[in-house]
């Protein structure tokens, strides 16, 4: 059986259900990605971005506990994250389906 992407330290159901929607249902599909690609992928299936979550991932995949990021490096992770959430399109940026059609509509101020 294949480890779901909770097995990954730091991770829990909640993340098995964020990465899913982007089809990313294993931790070996989650390592393969890298931690970038995996939160874009996700990010861009309508998952709400978050930095903690981002970080903690990241922390997690080289084995880290998630508070053990500070200083430069957590402002490294930081300008990563921003470029990640920068890739989307803007009808993309943090909004569920139903947000984005109503944008598209104009029903909702656009981003």
């Amino acid at each position: 059986m294949t480890a779901k992407p909770s097995s990954i330290r730091n991770l829990g159901p909640a993340s098995d259900e964020f990465y899913g929607r982007a089809g990313i249902t294993s931790a070996e599909q989650l390592r393969d990605l890298g931690p970038d690609e995996a939160y874009f992928l996700a990010l861009q299936a309508g998952g709400k971005p978050h930095f903690i979550g981002y970080y903690a991932m990241v922390m997690g995949m080289q084995g880290r506990p998630w508070n053990d990021c500070q200083g430069s490096e957590k402002k490294d992770l930081q300008k990563r994250f921003d470029t990640i959430k920068a890739r989307l399109s803007p009808k993309d940026k943090g909004r569920s389906k139903l947000e984005t059609a109503l944008n598209e509509l104009g029903v909702i101020k656009k981003v």
